[in-house]
């Protein structure tokens, strides 16, 4: 995939999806423990591995270190879209680690901690699933709309870099692979 050929916000549009392919995962998983099933500990461990990693280090990384600041400095207003947005992010890290803790719990045969686990994933999808939402929608055709062509490209770059530092090189893609092999293992 070329990259440098694509906007920022279409790059982080394509992260979107597969956050979304995650949190998808995580409902599935849920049902299927509500029906009785049983779903490995390990599916939740990759999964807060993904938020932790894939979502809020690396993505959330790439929209509070270069993204926002710079459409602050191009016009939009610091205590608007980005401030919810970051907010929203601060949300997300706060039940994520519920969702972690509730994991080691159930690894220790915690009694409640299945029901917590599975209310934490669910709390974390419906904050996503809607924050996703405001930014597809709201903010990046904001962003699109103050970024200066020159902006793109090093926006592009500091991507790069922020996933560089964030979680090295060539993790993108495992983070992706993780993705499909968990589709597969709550499907199948």
């Amino acid at each position: 995939m070329n990259r440098d050929v694509k906007s920022p916000t279409e790059l982080l549009k394509e992260e979107h999806r597969v956050i979304e392919r995650m949190l998808r995962v995580l409902d599935l998983a849920n049902e299927k423990v509500l029906k009785g099933g049983e779903v490995p500990v390990e599916l939740y461990e990759k999964a807060v591995d993904f938020i932790r990693v894939f979502a809020d280090r690396c993505h959330h990384g790439k929209e509070e270190e270069t993204l926002f600041p710079l459409v602050e400095q191009r016009g939009i207003p610091k205590n608007g879209p980005t401030h919810v947005m970051r907010t929203e992010h601060e949300q997300g890290r706060s039940i994520a680690k519920a969702l972690e803790e509730a994991v080691e719990r159930y690894k220790k045969s915690d009694a409640g901690a299945k029901e917590a686990i599975v209310e934490y994933a669910r709390s974390y999808g419906r904050l996503l699933s809607q924050h996703i939402w405001k930014e597809d929608n709201v903010l990046y055709p904001l962003a699109d709309g103050v970024l200066k062509y020159s902006d793109r490209a090093e926006l592009v770059q500091r991507f790069e870099k922020v996933e560089r530092e964030r979680i090295g090189e060539r993790n993108h893609r495992k983070y992706i692979d993780l993705v499909e092999h968990l589709e597969k293992a709550v499907v199948g």
